[in-house]
């Protein structure tokens, strides 16, 4: 621990705000969508922009298990592999192109994606027809959007939620989907953070494992939070959260 307090330049608020970190990832990943984006500035604050990436990246894999353990039976395949392969494809998208723009155009890029996809979404729900979005494209779209989203910054989150929202799922539907996906992703996310970009290493993945109690401390209350939220008001809540966390990408 005091190897990687001299290794980082850590402090004791630093190891703090990396524990309350690692509590709002687990709530994001078992039912409360959007405030995980708060982690992102943060983390880069702590480590810098790129290396941050790979610090909070292993922190995702370790509970995308927490959410896949309570809410597997929950997820809806059909929806999940229309978007699988798009979202690959994304990823290796932005595993070139992080490498020739900055990391604050790419969250600009996003931020207006996001913005867009809202709007849309929102001008749907107010007709009186429900027009769901052809499958072929919207599911190519969202999900090259998030795959590029989410190897730049782990920021996929707002995207991927417009897609399940305009699906019109349930609540347990919605987050068993989500978690599967994340962790789909993520996990072939991670061998390009260790040999391409080389933002793992055994450093890094002290610090995640560091942080492991508190991601299960966050998981179990993201569970109680969502038990307390009614079906419609869930909906809006994502969508609220979602505004807000694509303001975040700006900052």
């Amino acid at each position: 621990m005091f190897e990687l307090a001299t290794q980082f330049n850590l402090d004791l608020i630093d190891w703090f705000l990396i524990s309350l970190c690692g509590v709002i990832i687990g709530m994001s990943k078992t039912g409360v969508p959007g405030i995980s984006m708060i982690v992102i500035p943060t983390l880069a604050y702590i480590f810098g922009g790129k290396q941050s990436t790979g610090i909070l990246l292993p922190i995702l894999i370790m509970a995308d298990f927490f959410a896949v353990r309570y809410y597997h039976r929950h997820a809806d395949w059909k929806h999940l592999l229309k978007l699988l392969p798009w979202a690959l494809g994304g990823v290796l998208v932005a595993m070139w192109t992080g490498e020739q723009v900055d990391d604050k155009q790419f969250k600009h890029l996003i931020a207006i994606t996001v913005f867009a996809s809202i709007g849309l979404m929102i001008w749907r729900d107010r007709k009186k027809e429900q027009i769901i979005p052809s499958t072929w494209w919207f599911a190519a779209l969202m999900g090259t959007a998030g795959g590029f989203a989410t190897m730049i910054g782990n920021a996929a989150g707002p995207i991927f939620s417009i897609y399940l929202l305009a699906m019109h799922l349930p609540k347990n539907k919605f987050i068993g989907t989500g978690a599967w996906f994340y962790l789909i992703i993520n996990l072939s996310k991670f061998p390009l953070h260790v040999g391409v970009w080389k933002t793992i290493n055994w450093s890094t993945l002290t610090i995640d494992i560091v942080t492991l109690p508190v991601i299960a401390l966050g998981a179990w209350l993201g569970v109680k939070v969502v038990k307390r939220i009614p079906e419609n008001t869930y909906r809006w809540f994502v969508i609220i959260i979602t505004i807000l966390s694509a303001f975040l990408l700006l900052i």
